[in-house]
Order: C-alpha cells, then structure tokens, then sequence
C-alpha cells in the first residue's frame, strides 16, 4: 500500500488524505477559542479498507498536538471511536470542568 498524506485545509476546515494524487477522504472541523470541534469524517468508497480513515484521523491529531494551542471535541463518531482505540491520544480530548453549582 502507498503512503496516505495528510493536508491539513483551513480555508475548507478540513484535514485532506490522499493517496496515489488522489483525494481519498477529508475530516472536516470547526474552531473555536479552545476546541477543534471534529463534526464529520468521509472516506471515498473506492479507498475503503486501506487504512485511510485511520491515517486521516492520526495525521489531524498530530496536527493539534503540534499545534497546541486547543482541546478536540470528537462529535464525529469515527474521530471519537478512533480516539477510544488509540488512547495515546485520549490527552487531547475535552474535559468538561466539574460543575461548581451547590444546592
């Protein structure tokens, strides 16, 4: 199998993979101060079964760690399947601060 490149797209809000010079899938993202919110991630059919999504969701991730400025909020089912199944990346996952309400 040929490499899968991962291109982070910020005009389309959106990690690109290609692979062979092909768009192969895209997970696309919304910002805000403190999140990468991961909304949606699709792989073309006819690249299904060659580790795109998975290459796709690691090379996003990494950018955030590099990037370091944001948590990720993985509305995305697979994003946040991936995460569960890789839990070297469960650092950059959003935590919600405890509730500081008393009754």
């Amino acid at each position: 199998m040929t490499d899968v490149t991962v291109t982070h797209a910020p005009d389309r809000h959106r990690f690109e993979a290609r692979l062979d010079g092909r768009l192969a899938g895209f997970a696309d993202y919304q910002q805000t101060p403190e999140l990468w919110v991961f909304t949606h991630t699709e792989v073309d059919p006819a690249f299904e079964g060659r580790g795109v999504g998975g290459a796709l969701v690691r090379g996003a991730l990494d950018h955030v760690r590099e990037d370091g400025t944001r948590t990720v909020l993985a509305i995305c089912p697979f994003v946040r399947a991936w995460i569960e199944r890789n839990p070297g990346y469960a650092d950059l996952l959003y935590r919600a601060r405890p509730s500081t309400v008393d009754d």
